[in-house]
């Protein structure tokens, strides 16, 4: 191989890598956004399932399953590649219909919840950020894909 070869091998492979991170620029921000929304929503599940869970079963499991759909996307957002970016595209997807749908149902039936989840009022109670986030991420994620499609030059 000689030195201009070895030259583009290692200028295409520097561009994959590139590419296929997920955490450079917003990136990086989603991941921290995620990283507490986990924390949030997990730790606080753990401590109602645990003390109080036949005071509201349905909100706390709710709760542990959003903290669950964080982790996944965190770890998919910080682990890279193209897979991984598809599946954090379609669990941002999923989370977004869920904030939408536990959202609506806690305003159209609240006797259903007699406490709040994670995803209550579409996320109210942490400032709306369980509906934002996923709009943000797979807005995100969808550009990272449109800009990889351009031609460069």
């Amino acid at each position: 191989m000689t030195s201009g070869e070895a030259e583009v091998a290692v200028t295409a492979e520097e561009k994959d890598n590139k590419r296929s991170r997920l955490i450079s620029g917003p990136g990086m921000l989603l991941v921290w956004l995620y990283g507490v929304m986990v924390v949030g929503a997990v730790s606080r599940s753990a401590v109602q399932i645990s003390t109080e869970f036949d005071k509201a079963p349905l909100a706390y499991s709710l709760s542990a399953v959003a903290g669950l759909v964080y982790a996944f996307i965190t770890y998919s957002l910080v682990r890279g590649g193209d897979k991984a970016r598809r599946a954090a595209f379609v669990c941002c997807a999923l989370e977004l219909a869920g904030v939408l749908i536990v959202g609506t149902w806690t305003l159209v039936e609240p006797s259903a919840f007699p406490d709040a989840t994670v995803w209550s009022d579409f996320g109210i109670g942490y400032l709306l950020i369980p509906v934002l986030l996923p709009l943000s991420a797979m807005y995100w994620l969808r550009k990272g894909v449109l800009q990889r499609q351009q031609p460069e030059g």
